[in-house]
């Protein structure tokens, strides 16, 4: 098995110091026991993004989610989803979120732009051949909804969770290239 190189570049979660230690469980029934993502959430397969679910955080206006591989060949973590906005009583994502950049107005969640260039979730894609690589499912609880359209890049995003993160907590899936037949 080949393990796949690393991108040169710390994923967001790493970047952000959140107010308060206790952190966020983030969970998804799309995830076995040995780590692995169900492959219908894979662009190999039909692409929809995994249902997740977490514990609330007192004092959450909202929540941003970032999705990021940084077992990419390439000089930075391949970003598969951003979305923010979620409001406080959700406590997680249904299975499929619809790609748009707005979900449910009036007070719309947000999704920005993957490196595929598409609004919302792309599924992992690995090379064949490159080994599992590691999905970063992050999650920030945030003291105000956000003021920022669907394209906002990532660095303008990490820059307001460094300033309004109360809690973060993370998910960590793999997925690989499945074998050909």
């Amino acid at each position: 098995m080949t393990t796949p190189q690393h991108s040169g570049e710390a994923i967001t979660i790493l970047k952000v110091d959140p107010r308060d230690d206790s952190g966020l469980v983030v969970m998804s029934p799309s995830q076995g026991t040995d780590g692995r993502l169900d492959d219908r959430h894979s662009a190999y397969h039909d692409n929809i993004s995994p249902p997740l679910t977490w514990n609330g955080i007192e004092g959450a206006q909202s929540y941003a989610l970032v999705v990021e591989d940084p077992d990419a060949p390439r000089d930075k973590p391949f970003v598969h989803w951003m979305i923010w906005n979620i409001p406080p009583e959700a406590g997680g994502l249904p299975e499929g979120v619809p790609l748009a950049q707005r979900i449910d107005p009036p007070h719309p969640i947000i999704q920005g732009r993957n490196d595929n260039g598409d609004y919302g979730w792309f599924g992992p894609m690995p090379l064949a051949g490159h080994g599992p690589h590691h999905y970063y499912f992050q999650l920030f609880a945030l003291d105000q909804r956000l003021e920022m359209d669907p394209d906002t890049p990532l660095v303008e995003l990490l820059n307001v969770l460094k300033g309004h993160t109360l809690a973060k907590g993370e998910m960590v899936a793999t997925y690989e290239a499945p074998s050909r037949q």
